[in-house]
């Protein structure tokens, strides 16, 4: 059986690192697939450019952080959550900020959850933890054909 890869949409290579220790401490066994900014995030789903060639079954889940480069996280997810056959992909906001303005605009715009990135080592690494058990083993993705791993 073939498993679904999870989508990384994060700028910090450190942070990148740690949430991809994260999801294997927690024995999430989905291969992770990095982008940098908004503008690869788009390409990978949409499969265009360095990604045309990338397989058509789209993530289980996207990690998105917030501020990145070119195309900021918003965006991302504005776009993601506005478009029908993108819509439906769990998308979950991994992001150092905890403003309320940020909190509310990330669920405003679709988000499935918003999660702050622990200042401390072992707590983001567990908070990771929590996120790969819950969206790649508890979570019952929704029915059809692009959703299937």
């Amino acid at each position: 059986m073939e498993h679904r890869r999870i989508l990384l949409v994060e700028d910090d290579p450190d942070d990148a690192e740690l949430i991809i220790n994260g999801l294997r401490r927690s024995n999430v066994v989905n291969e992770v697939d990095i982008v940098r900014d908004g503008v690869e995030a788009l390409d990978y789903l949409y499969r265009r450019g360095p990604f045309a060639d990338r397989s058509a079954s789209q993530p289980l889940l996207i990690l998105l952080d917030l501020k990145m480069p070119r195309v900021d996280g918003r965006q991302v997810l504005q776009q993601i959550k506005a478009d029908p056959t993108l819509k439906h992909l769990p998308v979950v906001v991994l992001t150092s900020s905890a403003h309320e303005r940020d909190v509310a605009s990330g669920y405003d715009l679709g988000a499935n959850a918003y999660v702050v990135k622990p200042v401390d080592f072992h707590a983001f690494v567990n908070a990771v933890k929590e996120l790969g058990i819950f969206w790649a083993v508890i979570n019952e993705p929704p029915p059809g054909g692009s959703m299937k791993g």
